[in-house]
């Protein structure tokens, strides 16, 4: 089972503040580009990464990243809609969730 760093289960992060942390997962055909294409959108929308897992298995891509929205400007909606436009023109599978959303969903 996934563990998410201690820091990330309590709603302050590192800093102390309070942080909107989002759950992006991405699946599909394996190709150039796709780790690259995915985090610009991010970091063009101030979304910082905070942590980043990856991998390809028999040619499908998996990745699930968690980052932190608290200084976007942009809403989890607006960049779901963003990355749904991404996923439709590379081909694959993008969804964001709320982290809370994701972690509720992922318990036993």
């Amino acid at each position: 089972m996934f563990a998410f760093p201690e820091f990330l289960n309590s709603p302050e992060g590192e800093g102390g503040g309070i942080t909107m942390r989002i759950v992006v997962t991405v699946v599909g055909q394996d190709k150039v580009g796709i780790i690259a294409k995915v985090t610009n959108v991010l970091a063009n929308n101030q979304v910082n990464i905070l942590n980043i897992n990856q991998n390809i298995m028999d040619g499908f891509f998996n990745m699930v990243l968690i980052a932190d929205m608290t200084d976007s400007k942009m809403s989890i909606k607006a960049l779901k809609e963003h990355l749904d436009r991404l996923a439709e023109e590379i081909g694959l599978e993008i969804r964001v969730q709320s982290e809370d959303i994701f972690t509720a969903m992922h318990q036993i």
